[in-house]
Formats: structure tokens, C-alpha cells, sequence
């Protein structure tokens, strides 16, 4: 099942090649993170593993989850992710509990959430600035 959010909303411009104005489909990462979350048992223990293994899947990065009550509606807890969009580009994403602890839903930024866009895009680079341990450091 395709989130309704995903599903709803079109891709920006410069998302994949094959997406474009006269016929927007969901990139390919988008539908393997969408089927890997699928699998979700439900629960709020289990919520930041099942997102953390579906970037993982498509070559993305979690970033981190927080409580997510009265930012985004019917939803427990919010995970922020990054996957792939073509050449060497990054697409930020929500991923979103529901109340119930049942479902997660991805959701695109829009302008209800683009603090937390803002935020998150702070946060990466704040990484990329921190200097990089060694391997053997690590």
C-alpha cells in the first residue's frame, strides 16, 4: 500500500530523471522504502528499528525520531530520514507513527513541516562539519 501522503503530493522537480511533470511516479527508493516498512509489527519499541533497516535498505540514512505529539497529526513519534534521489542528491523524509502504534506513514515536507525540515537539514550539517574518526577509532 503507497502512503496517501506520498501518493498525494508531487515530486519536486529535481527528484529522479523518470519523474517529471507530465507523468510523476515515485522513485524507485521511495517504493522500496514504502514495501520495507510494510513489515511493520507495530509498536513504539520497535518503530526506530523498522525505519532504521528500511533507509538502510534503500541507501539511506536515519537521522533521528522524536515525539511527534502536536507536531503532525495522529502521530506518536517522527522519524527524519534521508534516501537517495538520483545523481549524488539526498531527499529528507518523515516517517510517522500513528497514534495507535500500528502504522507508520511516510510523509514529504510541506509547509506545515518545514521547521522540522529546517532542523533536520541543520542537523546534517552539523555532522558533515564534525571531523571524521578513524576506522580503527571507531
Amino acid at each position: 500500500m503507497l502512503s496517501k501522503d506520498i501518493a498525494a503530493k508531487p515530486l519536486p522537480g529535481a527528484a529522479i530523471a523518470a519523474a517529471d511533470a507530465v507523468e510523476p511516479t515515485l522513485p524507485l527508493e521511495l517504493l522500496e522504502l514504502e514495501l520495507s516498512l510494510e513489515g511493520f509489527s507495530g509498536g513504539e519499541a520497535s518503530f526506530c528499528e523498522a525505519v532504521r533497516s528500511a533507509a538502510s535498505a534503500v541507501s539511506g540514512d536515519f537521522l533521528f525520531d522524536l515525539p511527534a505529539a502536536g507536531l503532525i497529526p495522529d502521530c506518536r513519534r517522527l522519524a527524519v530520514i534521508r534516501i537517495p534521489e538520483g545523481d549524488a542528491a539526498m531527499r529528507t523524509l518523515f516517517a510517522a507513527l500513528d497514534e495507535d502504534g500500528a502504522e507508520i506513514r511516510l510523509l514529504q515536507p510541506d509547509e506545515e513541516t518545514e521547521h522540522l525540515l529546517r532542523f533536520a537539514d541543520a542537523f546534517v550539517d552539523l555532522l558533515q562539519r564534525l571531523p571524521k574518526k578513524p576506522r580503527e577509532a571507531a
